[in-house]
């Protein structure tokens, strides 16, 4: 036992706990790839827990001191569904406010005897939305999970543990590999979190007899119980367990936790935002939370989703399916760690290139009510249609294709003559916000402005383009891509004063639909949808990818809902 624990104590906050700031990776107490001395010190914090049961209050601050809070965005598909699935078809996604949260820290304040000889170590996983708390045993050899509890298990996290952990291990040499498993051995103790705006709370708000507005959404309490769909099922097309908004829900859970893992083991630092290392360390996450992301769903997908929590919005061309199926064949033969390593060095050919809506136009997102879509489910539909009927399959995809790069080029365009014009442009999209779009032409009396003015009705045109090519798929596959009840919705919508388009995002269905609006129209918009049972969702664009949280985002109350509860 140490003579003066308090004094002990105390030292170790001051050198590690109380940094203002950490300006390189080697300054992080818990950074895997520090100098010896930063390793000293870390293994006698953890000795010293072990060594103190008489300051249990200290040391469990220390402790929470040590957790790690990662965050990641939902998103919104505008262009590219079901043809992203295939390169080099592009797509246009934007990552929004609304962030799933993990929250990494030890499990246990002390190392327990004869600890150092044993080949498991304990993960708590606890998602207090779903009232849920399952237990695993984490093999430090194979990194595989046997679950200890009864409660239902969740793979997104299962495999983001799995193959962060590996990924540490293929990262690290002999030496940290040691010092590694002496991280590992205190457990995992890690909690799940989404914004409200990933679920639907139409019950509770209409529970509260509170009306289907933003304000009622904004007023529920932070990270609110989750609200479950009914079990009856309705073949291939069958609701999701939980009512979900469509925002990408799987993928910022995935991605929030491979960071916060491998941020808390040291593989990466997230903590700057800036430089060609920042960037190397977002690779890495985007490389193995695309990994477990499809292992956990059991098939490839296009990963759209992933790299928008990742990088935030983006123009997005998928990566070859082979660089992650190789993995799924070699899992067979090979260690995980050997598996992990090579993902790492594979060929990942997937384009990024950067995206925003122009300036003055918002997005917004109205949930109708129904609870949800199969996303899965729709994507074998529409492949089981292209192998029966290729040739009109083959038409239908390059019509879309076209819409879909005709509203990149047009959005493009007026981002380019904000920039070259700006006070004609503000002066435009403001004078047409007030306006249905057939009164858009009498605002325009110059050459710029009425250039202005055809590349809106042009963006506009493309978007009707692109809801035709989806509605006949979605009839020619027999799945409802754009339902008759989401179309009548989508039409009313454009008709509305202010707004540019409207569509189903992603893979369409019974999701969320999604409008873009000028200037300050928006708020008339949400009454609108109000009227018409439609409930405004509080999500806004945010071009902020995956990142490192100063605190639990249950103690700053962070909510989705904007500090503001205005749609703009």
């Amino acid at each position: 036992m140490l003579s003066d624990p308090e004094a002990y104590i105390n030292k170790i906050q001051f050198s590690f706990i109380k940094k203002p700031k950490h300006k390189h990776p080697s300054d992080h107490p818990l950074h895997l790839k520090t100098s010896s001395f930063t390793f000293t010190a870390t293994t006698t914090l953890i000795l010293y827990i072990s060594a103190t049961a008489s300051f249990p209050d200290r040391i469990q601050n220390l402790l929470e001191e040590m957790a790690v809070v990662a965050s990641a965005p939902g998103k919104v598909l505008i262009t590219g569904g079901y043809l992203i699935l295939e390169r080099p078809n592009a797509g246009l996604v934007l990552s929004t406010n609304a962030r799933f949260y993990a929250i990494v820290k030890p499990l246990y304040d002390e190392l327990r005897p004869h600890s150092w000889v044993w080949s498991w170590t304990d993960l708590k996983l606890t998602s207090p939305q779903m009232d849920r708390e399952t237990m695993y045993k984490l093999s430090l050899t194979h990194f595989t999970l046997q679950c200890t509890s009864s409660e239902t298990r969740n793979p997104f996290v299962e495999y983001a543990v799995q193959y962060a952990v590996a990924a540490a291990y293929a990262t690290f040499d002999n030496n940290k590999k040691d010092l590694l498993r002496k991280l590992l051995l205190q457990g995992f103790d890690i909690t799940i979190l989404g914004d409200n705006d990933f679920y639907s709370y139409r019950n509770e708000i209409e529970a509260r007899g509170l009306p289907l507005t933003p304000e009622s959404l904004a007023s529920l309490p932070p990270f609110t119980s989750i609200t479950f769909n009914n079990q009856e099922s309705n073949g291939q097309n069958s609701k999701p367990e939980v009512a979900k908004t469509g925002l990408g829900s799987s993928a910022a859970m995935t991605t929030a936790v491979v960071a916060a893992l491998l941020n808390y083991l040291g593989v990466v630092d997230l903590s700057s935002y800036s430089g060609a290392e920042h960037q190397e360390n977002l690779d890495v996450v985007h490389i193995i939370a695309q990994t477990a992301h499809c292992m956990a769903q059991g098939k490839v997908g296009s990963g759209f989703d992933v790299s928008s929590a990742v990088y935030g919005s983006h123009r997005y061309v998928r990566f070859s399916p082979q660089v992650i199926s190789s993995a799924q064949n070699a899992i067979r033969a090979m260690p995980l760690e050997e598996v992990v390593s090579d993902v790492l060095k594979g060929k990942w050919d997937h384009e990024r290139t950067k995206f925003s809506l122009p300036p003055l136009m918002n997005l917004l997102l109205g949930e109708p009510g129904t609870g949800g879509s199969s996303t899965p489910s729709m994507v074998g539909a529409v492949k089981n249609w292209q192998k029966t009927d290729p040739q009109k399959s083959l038409d239908t995809w390059k019509g879309l294709s076209e819409a879909n790069a005709t509203l990149e080029t047009k959005f493009k365009l007026l981002s380019r003559l904000a920039e070259e014009h700006w006070e004609t442009y503000r002066s435009v999209i403001y004078s047409c916000s007030m306006h249905q779009s057939e009164k858009w032409t009498e605002q325009a009396s110059e050459t710029i402005s009425q250039e202005i003015v055809k590349a809106l009705f042009g963006a506009r045109d493309a978007m009707l383009n692109i809801r035709s090519h989806m509605k006949l798929m979605g009839m020619a596959a027999g799945i409802p891509i754009e339902p008759d009840s989401q179309t009548e919705l989508l039409d009313a919508t454009m008709n509305m004063c202010g707004v540019l388009l409207a569509g189903v995002p992603g893979a369409g269905g019974f999701d969320a639909v999604f409008a873009v609006t000028l200037g300050d129209s928006g708020s008339n918009l949400a009454k609108a949808w109000s009227s018409h049972n439609v409930l405004a969702l509080l999500v806004r664009e945010d071009p902020r990818g995956v990142s490192i949280e100063k605190s639990d985002p249950r103690t700053n109350q962070i909510t989705s809902g904007i500090s503001s509860v205005k749609i703009v």
